[in-house]
């Protein structure tokens, strides 16, 4: 057994993953544009907060003998993803997130965007990523979410008591698989986690 000491627990935290650490790639469908001076890279770099979704395997309980119950995997379920980004003074990042909505569901409730004969319209998924780094700003893991699309467009709380604080709103995606790589520079599509 290993004398635990200070130096050990030192070395062995100076190698711990730093949730500040991070990045996010988003990506809007083809054929959507951004909001007014919106682009990409900004968009990127005014995401605040984000998460390595969570994953869950359900159970099937399958009944036996004597009111026993055998317990067997089910399928495997993808958390939603949410996203919190600082709110750009002309709203146009929000307002991008809010038209790839509009572009999936009109808000009029009487038509759907997403019509028959309509091709371009079907394409309302991207591809989203957050990287977790390393301390030196290297790529530690990235987890990559497929065919990803916009459930949820947070508000914006205004409030005369936040004097010192920049404004922001969150978005929740939905995906439906993920993969996971150590290195971005080599993909494995054995990977998926489906």
């Amino acid at each position: 057994m290993a004398l635990t000491t200070i130096a050990n627990i030192k070395e062995t935290l100076s190698v711990g993953a730093r949730p500040n650490l991070f990045s996010v790639s988003l990506v809007w469908p083809e054929g959507y544009e951004l909001s007014g001076e919106m682009t990409v890279d900004t968009a990127n770099l005014l995401c605040k907060t984000a998460a390595i979704p969570g994953m869950t395997i359900g159970v099937i309980e399958v009944p036996f003998r004597a009111g026993r119950r055998i317990k067997v995997p089910g399928d495997r379920t993808f958390a939603d993803w949410t996203v919190t980004f600082i709110s750009d003074e002309a709203h146009a990042l929000r307002d991008s997130f809010l038209q790839w909505a509009e572009r999936i569901k009109t808000s009029d409730y009487n038509s759907d965007t997403l019509r028959a004969g309509d091709a371009a319209a079907f394409d309302y998924t991207a591809s989203l990523s957050v990287t977790h780094l390393k301390s030196d700003g290297k790529p530690s893991r990235t987890y990559k979410l497929a065919e990803a699309f916009p459930t949820e467009v947070g508000a914006i709380e205004l409030s005369y008591d936040s004097t010192d604080s920049l404004s922001e709103f969150s978005v929740t995606f939905q995906y439906h698989w993920m993969t996971a790589e150590s290195d971005v520079s080599e993909v494995d599509d054995d990977a998926i986690l489906t």
